[in-house]
């Protein structure tokens, strides 16, 4: 639960790892930044479980390779529990399916350690750690009557010509949250749909093409990984390839 005073603008982060220069890399990169602040650590996924409901973190960075519980029982307890958002960290080795796993027991969003000039020397891309918190945090933030009643007094402006336009595709471009979002929405699209939707994800190469199997296993439309000279169809969910974009 959120605090009421000034300091409630501060994201109070828990960070969950079983290595200790991990949590002290993670706790580093989080509170690099004026608006985020680690409230507490755990090592183990029982000590993360009930540090959560003391704590009442607003997001929580939860290794998936804590020792006590296998890598996503502690996500689903957490779930259970403590809902909240859930920035999942697994290594590449454990590969795109795990992560792919990890958003679908409820993780807002991944991150993989890998090593490049992009990285820390723990294998983070601290802006991208900070970004993924900074937006799960605020996928909790409660709507203000203001903004809803800018919402409702806003018009929708169609020309008589627009109108009558039809899509010959629809492009969507999504970032941070994003897998998660396409499982809500992309079931939704009926088999019969006329026309074709190109997505571009952001993710790390090889994990794109897992998700659109996952992805394709949940819709009545066709969900592909695109290729080159691909002629986008009707009916078709094509994913641009991670780092070819």
């Amino acid at each position: 639960m959120r605090e009421t005073n000034h300091k409630s603008r501060l994201v109070r982060v828990l960070v969950a790892d079983n290595s200790p220069p991990m949590r002290t890399a993670l706790t580093r990169i989080i509170e690099s930044d004026p608006g985020l602040r680690v409230s507490g650590t755990a090592q183990t996924g029982a000590e993360a479980l009930e540090k959560i409901s003391l704590l009442r973190p607003d997001v929580v960075t939860l290794s998936l390779e804590l020792p006590d519980l296998n890598n996503l029982e502690t996500l689903r307890r957490i779930m259970q529990e403590s809902p909240g958002p859930v920035i999942a960290i697994g290594s590449l080795a454990q590969g795109a399916e795990l992560a792919l796993d990890a958003r679908a027991c409820g993780a807002f969003d991944c991150i993989s350690k890998q090593l490049s000039s992009a990285t820390s020397g723990n294998g983070i891309n601290p802006g991208d750690l900070i970004a993924k918190i900074k937006a799960a945090a605020q996928s909790q933030a409660p709507i203000t009557q203001t903004e809803i009643a800018e919402i409702n007094s806003t018009p929708l402006k169609l020309s008589q010509h627009s109108a009558r336009l039809a899509p010959g595709v629809i492009a969507v471009g999504i970032s941070t949250g994003g897998p998660r979002a396409l499982q809500q929405i992309l079931p939704d699209l009926p088999a019969d749909l006329g026309v074709g939707v190109v997505i571009v994800q952001h993710m790390p190469p090889g994990f794109t093409a897992p998700l659109a199997r996952r992805l394709d296993s949940l819709c009545k439309v066709n969900v592909r990984e695109a290729a080159n000279h691909d002629v986008i169809e009707g009916g078709v969910v094509y994913i641009a390839p991670a780092g070819s974009t």
